[in-house]
């Protein structure tokens, strides 16, 4: 919502004379003008912004009011209808975004927390030392497995290879 020190009174009529204009002045010259109104701006100045994803996982959620709604050409709605739906929309994301992350985000960074927690205990204590086994134990487990191949694989395999290596076929046309 705006500060009162923002909004402006502006006299619209034609008929002012020019007595009451002067008298304005008058008072305009005593009183500084106020600041300028904000900016209704998506994302804030560079300056104040800590950088809370510097490796940009989440760019996509970069999402502005002119993303979302657009107005052709051909048909437009009054001026201060699309820039009221601008601040609305603005607005609603930005406070509902904050209003949800009050909510989930304690609980939810508990919760990853506890699952990443989870994935590394299980990788430490499980998986690595599963992998180490398997490096150690290979060599022994390879010559076995060699052993085996040549005692009862090859043997057989050749006494296959030289039976069936009197086999002829021929394809004939009949």
């Amino acid at each position: 919502m705006m500060r009162d020190e923002y909004l402006v009174e502006c006299n619209i009529d034609d008929d002012d004379d020019d007595e009451e204009e002067e008298e304005d002045y008058d008072v305009m010259k005593y009183q500084p003008s106020p600041p300028p109104p904000p900016q209704f701006s998506s994302t804030p100045p560079l300056a104040h912004v800590e950088i809370r994803d510097p490796y940009g996982v989440n760019k996509q959620l970069k999402v502005e009011f002119s993303d979302v709604l657009a107005e052709p050409a051909s048909t437009h709605s009054y001026d201060r209808v699309w820039v009221y739906s601008g601040i609305a929309f603005e607005s609603t994301r930005l406070w509902g975004y904050r209003c949800l992350t009050a909510l989930c985000a304690v609980p939810l960074s508990c919760l990853c927390g506890c699952l990443f927690a989870l994935l590394a205990c299980m990788h430490i204590w499980c998986v690595m030392p599963c992998i180490q086994v398997c490096h150690t134990c290979l060599p022994c487990v390879r010559s076995l497995w060699m052993s085996v191949v040549n005692i009862f694989i090859t043997p057989f395999c050749t006494s296959v290879a030289r039976c069936c290596s009197g086999i002829y076929v021929t394809v004939s046309k009949e």
